[in-house]
């Protein structure tokens, strides 16, 4: 018995940023199985840096601290139907987010790079003919809820994200836009991959969600299609937690 589900982007366009690796290449790699022409963004020259296979996307470099790189690839976008407000990372640089700099760092490089995309993008995403109009996901997390005392920078930018992401749906719901955001929770990707060396650390993490496993890239970037495509049409300003029950608790 099967139930799955199947997802048509034909004819369609999707810049996901970060989508070179985890949960960014998972997203990005859905869309151009359902027929979308993918762009991705990374910080490498070129998408030949990158061990995962890029081939099935045009690939861009954008670091999102990098104001004038974000405006020109807005600049280029043309007509747009889906951005996918992936990249992040915690310790900017390797710094210690309780710095009063590495925090601001943060809020750069999670929210601050996301919301200029975003904005500047506005016009390529307002052109979009696709049906149930053109969509908006910003990728948050359990941070945006719960306190995380070693990443107090990233925590912040998320939660940041997350209120940005209501105010935008309401902005733009004259423009056909339609902005909504995915909170995933502890998901097996390379960046989660050493705390399976610490199983008590591991237990723990496991402890906070009613399904005690790890969540995949996958299952992500299932809600992210969800979210963008006509099925979802009368959805806007909303966050779609992939998170296994952790805010349950």
């Amino acid at each position: 018995m099967t139930n799955r589900l199947r997802f048509d982007f034909a004819g369609t366009s999707a810049l996901v940023t970060g989508g070179t690796s985890g949960i960014g290449h998972a997203i990005a790699s859905a869309f151009a199985a359902a027929g979308a022409a993918v762009t991705v963004t990374g910080t490498r020259a070129a998408a030949s840096d990158y061990e995962c296979d890029l081939a099935a996307f045009a690939y861009r470099r954008l670091e999102m601290r990098d104001a004038g790189a974000i405006d020109a690839l807005a600049a280029e976008l043309g007509t747009l139907d889906v951005l996918v407000n992936n990249a992040g990372a915690t310790f900017p640089d390797g710094r210690n987010e309780w710095e009063p700099d590495a925090f601001s760092a943060a809020l750069a490089l999670n929210v601050e790079g996301a919301m200029r995309l975003t904005v500047r993008a506005r016009a390529a995403l307002a052109a979009s003919t696709m049906a149930g109009g053109a969509s908006v996901v910003n990728l948050v997390s359990m941070t945006a809820f719960r306190a995380t005392t070693l990443v107090p920078g990233y925590s912040a930018a998320k939660a940041a994200l997350l209120a940005l992401t209501r105010n935008l749906a309401v902005q733009w719901a004259g423009d056909g836009i339609r902005v909504n955001a995915v909170a995933p929770g502890l998901i097996d990707t390379r960046m989660t991959a050493p705390m399976k060396k610490f199983t008590k650390m591991l237990d723990a993490e496991l402890a906070k969600s009613v399904i005690r496993r790890m969540g995949t890239p996958q299952e992500v970037a299932a809600a992210v299609l969800f979210l963008c495509c006509d099925a979802s049409s009368f959805t806007t300003g909303s966050v779609l937690a992939v998170d296994g029950g952790t805010l349950a608790l």
